[in-house]
Parts: structure tokens; sequence; C-alpha cells
């Protein structure tokens, strides 16, 4: 019984996903997950008592997930903090850097990018539920850096302020990708990471 609970519910959580990373939060209407999941709307109350609560619990599971990835990349045993670091990047450019005059622009989207500026204002759950998750990911960024310090691969003073200043940049550029959609402004964030870390082009 517990197995099905926790398969429907990451159920609903996995189709809401895939729609809101394309269409956005208040775009998806609980009518339409529900018909796309395949779920009846008594079993959605069963696990949500509203649409904003899904939306947290959408976010958690989507920085869960994301953070175990991080983990899981800047523990590399056999690569220096600077190498996982910049892998973490690469990740991110090739996986957001869509460029529409060759490709549907219809791929998932990072969710801190897609619903950050959409759901502030409406929800005060779903902001704090992304604060906490950026500063998670912060958090990991920090301390990879302070890896590559300990090893000799990164020569930057400040771990944190570096790691906040180039999250806010891929977040930056990630956002006018969204308005240019040739893949430039990510092209450009990794210059500037680069320029940031002290890595010769």
């Amino acid at each position: 019984m517990k197995q099905a609970y926790d398969d429907t519910r990451q159920h609903i959580l996995d189709t809401g996903y895939r729609m809101m990373a394309v269409k956005g939060f208040t775009s998806v209407g609980l009518n339409e997950l529900l018909q796309t999941a395949g779920v009846p709307k008594g079993s959605f109350y069963h696990y949500f008592k509203s649409k904003e609560q899904y939306g947290q619990a959408l976010l958690e599971d989507y920085f869960r997930t994301y953070l175990a990835a991080m983990d899981t990349r800047f523990s590399a045993a056999d690569l220096t903090g600077r190498e996982r670091l910049m892998s973490y990047w690469q990740n991110w450019h090739d996986r957001y850097s869509y460029d529409c005059s060759t490709q549907a622009c219809d791929a998932l989207e990072c969710l801190v990018v897609k619903l950050s500026a959409e759901v502030a204002d409406l929800s005060e759950a779903m902001r704090l539920t992304l604060r906490d998750g950026t500063t998670q990911v912060i958090n990991l960024i920090s301390a990879c850096i302070q890896q590559g310090q300990q090893d000799g691969s990164l020569t930057v003073i400040d771990a944190r302020q570096t790691a906040s200043a180039l999250y806010q940049l891929w977040l930056g550029g990630s956002l006018l990708n969204k308005l240019h959609r040739d893949g430039k402004p990510l092209a450009q964030s990794m210059i500037t990471t680069k320029a940031i870390l002290g890595i010769q082009a």
C-alpha cells in the first residue's frame, strides 16, 4: 500500500514537472494536469491539499533530485575541484543552451529559471522553497570551490562569494537565453566563468 501511495504521488509530481517546466505554474490547470496524469481529482486531494501545496512539493522533489545529482558530480574522486566545478557548468550549458533556429524549444527547463519570477509573488511557501533550494545549490558549489582551493586547482579567495556570483551569472544567462533563444547568453556565461576562475580559454 505504501508503494502504491509513493508511486501515484510521484507520478503526479513527475507529470507536473514535465508540463510546468515547459508552460509554467499558472498556465497548467489542475484538470489538465490530472487528465495528463490519468489520475482522478479525489486522488490528487488525497496527496495535496491545494495546487499551491502541490507546487511546493514539486519544487521540493525537484531540488532533492537536483542536489543529489550535484553531490554525485562533486564527489568524483578522480577529478580536481576545478574539473568537478567546470563539469557542472558544462552540463548546464549543454542542457539548457538550445538554439531555436536549429531545434525545438520545448525542452525541459530548470524549474528555478522557469518558476522563480512567476511564483515568488504568488506563493510564500513556494518562494521559501525556491530560496532554500537555491541556497543549498550555492552551498554545494562553494564546497566544490573549497575542494579546488585545497587541491590547488582553484585560486579564488572567497569560495562563498564566488559560488554566489557564478550561480547568479548562470541563472541570468539562462533567463537571457529564454529571450534570445540562440545559445549565446550561456556561451558568454561560460567565458565569464572561466575568467572569474582564472582558467585560460
